[in-house]
């Protein structure tokens, strides 16, 4: 029987764990997305187009939004888990009368929230520079929750199998940096050398960010059904590890 209330308590406690300092894990991704769009806006031209009648900044703005999401939403539930861990009170998220999956829905569904509300900080800010329509607004949801919930749920799995901050550390800088900025999103992959516009197709990220660019420009690389099938069954796959991690009680029931 599914525990409504614990699950419930357990989300709006990461919820407001973050919205506590917001400052920290709202503003300042906004902030250092904009930073990024002063760079950008100031050493390459709008009238560049990356794609058929879309100019940089347009092609710019929804990959950032994405990056965004994707590294708030990792760093949200990898930090709290494993800040539990290392203050020994994830015992009492254990010990209470809440299943692994409802454990896991609550980290993964503060990661969606904390994601989206980045999100759209950061698109509200980017219409500054340039405005950037959203033509289709469910899709534009739907790769928006698929992105941060398989981020949210690479967080849970980070959080378990690290043993120090360090660790944490490296797998944010060495996976998930360098997928996010390989992923097309200051750049098309069809301005790549062969080999490395193939080997972007192997890249999860990339369909979260061409999706979601269609999501927003009505105009994509490869088709959007791809992107929805291939993002999709990355969260599948990102969310079964966490998952098997939690039932295992893997680095957290000994």
């Amino acid at each position: 029987m599914t525990n409504y209330y614990g699950f419930y308590t357990l989300l709006i406690r990461e919820i407001w764990r973050f919205l506590k300092v917001a400052v920290q894990t709202i503003l300042t991704p906004v902030i250092t997305v904009l930073l990024y769009l002063l760079i950008f806006s100031s050493v390459i031209s709008n009238s560049r187009q990356m794609l058929p009648g879309v100019g940089y900044l347009t092609f710019l703005i929804p990959g950032l939004i994405v990056m965004a999401m994707l590294q708030n939403a990792f760093a949200n539930s990898s930090s709290s888990l494993f800040q539990s861990r290392l203050n020994g009170n994830v015992i009492f998220v254990l010990l209470a009368p809440i299943s692994d999956f409802e454990i896991y829905a609550a980290f993964v569904g503060a990661a969606v929230f904390r994601g989206i509300l980045v999100g759209a900080g950061v698109w509200l800010a980017a219409c500054g520079f340039t405005f950037v329509p959203i033509k289709h607004p469910l899709s534009a949801l739907v790769f928006a929750v698929l992105s941060s919930s398989s981020l949210g749920a690479l967080g849970l799995v980070s959080a378990i199998i690290a043993d120090k901050w360090d660790h944490i550390s490296a797998f944010q800088n060495f996976v998930i940096v360098p997928f996010s900025f390989l992923s097309g999103v200051f750049f098309s992959i069809k301005d790549l050398p062969l080999f490395w516009e193939k080997a972007s197709h192997f890249n999860p990220f990339f369909y979260f960010v061409d999706g979601f660019r269609y999501s927003c420009l009505g105009i994509s690389e490869i088709s959007v059904t791809t992107s929805l099938i291939v993002s999709f069954l990355f969260f599948l796959l990102s969310s079964f590890w966490a998952l098997w991690l939690l039932l295992r009680g893997y680095n957290l029931r000994n």
